[in-house]
Order: C-alpha cells, then structure tokens, then sequence
C-alpha cells in the first residue's frame, strides 16, 4: 500500500512516546511506501491537490527499535498527488485547521481517509459529546457552552453541584482545565474575563466549556482507544497529588485498567455514531464512566496502553486500515470485471 500520514513535524515527534511513530513503524516495517507531510505543505498543482511529501526511504531492515528507526530514518522529498495513495491517516495536533481539509475534499472517493475530514470537522472541539443526545446524563455529564458571561455565572450560581469544571473550547492535553468551587464564586467572574477575553463587544472572544463535576475526577480518568467502534486498549490516568489533571503530560501517571461494565456500555453506546461520523480511530477520556471528551485528531496512548498490557495496537489499527483498502480494491475489481462482461455483450 502507499500511506500518507499528515501529522506534525518529524523533528517534534518525542520518540519513546509518540502513537504516531508507532503507526509509521508499523507501516514501513510492512514494506508500505510511508509518506510524511504537513497540512502547511497541502497544495494544489495543476487543479490537483498533492502535498510535499517526506517518503521514506527503503532499507534492507527496519529497527525494531523505535527511537533507533526514527533517529535513522531517511526520506526524499517529492510533490506527490494525494489521490495516488491507497489511504491517507490524518495525525495532525490540535487545533484543527479546518481550511486544510478542503484540500482532501477533491480525493476522498479514490483515497481512504482515517479519520473522515466531514467527521474531524463536526468532531474536532469538545462540543461534540453534545451530538450524543443523553438527555438523561447517563453517559455524558450536563455540560454548558458560551460565551456570555451573565449566563455561565448564572448556571454557576444555580448548579446542585459545589463544584463545577471549567475549560476552554479549543483546548487539548489538558490546558486551561480548572476546578470551580461555590466557596471561591468571587473570583469566577474574573476567570470568566480572562478565559473568554475579548472587547466590550465581544469581538476576539472565545467560547468556555462550564460542566458538572463527575464524581471521582480526583481520582483521575480513563483513555479508551476505540477503532471502528469498539474499545482496543485503555488505561487510567492519575493525576499528580496537587493537580486535578489526569493528562501525562500534565504531570499524571498511568496504570492498568480493565473498562467497567459502565464504560464498556458507553462505548456500545457512542461506538456506532463514531463509525457513522467516519471517526474509526479515537481516544475517549471517561470519568465515572461518563464520556468527557472524544479525541478524534491525533489520539494518543499506544505506547503506555502497550506497555501495561504487552500488547501492540498500532498493528490492530495498521489491520484495520490495510481491510479497508482491500475492500475498496475489491468493490473496484468487481466493477471493472462487470463492466467488461457489459462492453463482451454489446460486442456479440
């Protein structure tokens, strides 16, 4: 297969950590040709969108030893077309940059796309878990969204709850999450104004995320990689003794977990909405067994959940993307097959 992941930089990729280097390994050690781009490097050229591509250069054996393979790794530097390869995985940070997706609009019939750029696009900020419909908060915790400022405080001031999260609508690996507390409300408002900024008349501001403290937050969280639907791996994060973020690298630690008869019923739950939205490779963050954030963009944990389970994902998901292909070169051979039986009759 030709597979073209479009991540972040090669010289940002932290090595002993990194799912998406995990993936690329996989990959090359298959014998696919591996190209790397960037979304500031998509393009178009002669109405055809292609990208500038690192391709990797082939050897007689690939290290098993990933930070070895990605100190030693090799690559040309050519303009490719996009349509020509078999699957395109997007692995970009957020935040999403929504206009790049454009560029993939005019390929997404002849190239599979992990994950769907209609599904990054509705799924891409925390909003998303809202597309759910738990009405009942069976599985997703009451949560707000705005940017007025009378009206969070004034879900502020009304919730059941003495403790409330607040967190900014973009935000990733953690930032900008804090707990509120009714005993220190003086100073929401000032969180408030710093969170969503802005002038008096708004322009420049951003949207917060107020939402129900679940019960054992403080307890840390759950990542579950889910892929085509289904849960693959999973671990708990908890958080350093003097922060409430679960996130490693917010300072937390992980340890083994098998999911719990709740989380496993949540995943049944959203895992077909997931696969509809084209979203087929995805890190969920529960708490008590209620969906916090679906991360749909560049899902981590690979490395750790492999670790405490010695097990390999990245070879589930490389499985995975390797059937989809196959499927659509059958669907194609097929049509082809009964095309020329077609243009056989016409010829008797």
């Amino acid at each position: 297969m030709k597979i073209c992941f479009i991540m972040y930089p090669w010289d940002r990729v932290e090595a002993e950590s990194d799912s998406t280097l995990r993936l690329i390994h996989e990959c090359v050690k298959r014998g696919h040709t591996v190209a790397l781009s960037t979304v500031n490097n998509l393009t178009i050229r002669d109405s055809v969108a292609s990208a500038f591509c690192d391709v990797f250069t082939k050897t007689a054996k690939v290290s098993d030893n990933i930070p070895s393979f990605h100190k030693n790794a090799r690559f040309k530097r050519v303009q490719l077309p996009l349509a020509g390869f078999d699957a395109i995985i997007m692995r970009a940070n957020p935040p999403l940059d929504t206009l790049a997706l454009n560029f993939l609009d005019s390929v997404r019939g002849d190239t599979f796309i992990m994950n769907d750029i209609d599904g990054l696009r509705v799924a891409n900020n925390k909003i998303y878990t809202a597309s759910f419909q738990d009405t009942e908060s069976e599985f997703i915790p009451a949560t707000h969204v705005s940017k007025n400022r009378d009206y969070l405080e004034r879900i502020f001031n009304e919730s059941n709850s003495d403790k409330m999260i607040l967190k900014p609508l973009d935000g990733f690996g953690g930032r900008g999450v804090i707990v509120l507390e009714k005993s220190a409300r003086q100073s929401f408002r000032s969180l408030l104004d710093f969170y969503i900024g802005g002038d008096e008349h708004g322009k420049g501001s951003n949207y917060v995320i107020l939402q129900d403290y679940v019960h054992g937050a403080e307890e840390g969280d759950v990542r579950i990689l889910m892929l085509n639907g289904e849960a693959i791996g999973a671990m708990k994060r908890i958080p350093a003794s003097d922060d409430v973020r679960a996130n490693v690298h917010a300072g937390g630690r992980v340890v083994k977990h098998k999911l719990t008869a709740q989380e496993k019923k949540l995943c049944k739950y959203i895992g077909p909405k997931l696969v509809r939205d084209g979203l087929y490779f995805t890190g969920i963050d529960v708490i008590g067994g209620k969906l916090i954030e679906v991360n749909v963009l560049s899902p981590g944990g690979i490395v750790r959940i492999n670790k405490l389970n010695r097990v390999k994902l990245q070879a589930q998901v490389i499985d995975f993307v390797e059937s989809v292909v196959h499927a659509k070169e059958l669907v194609m051979s097929r049509k082809t097959q009964f095309r020329q039986v077609i243009e056989d009759a016409n010829a008797i």
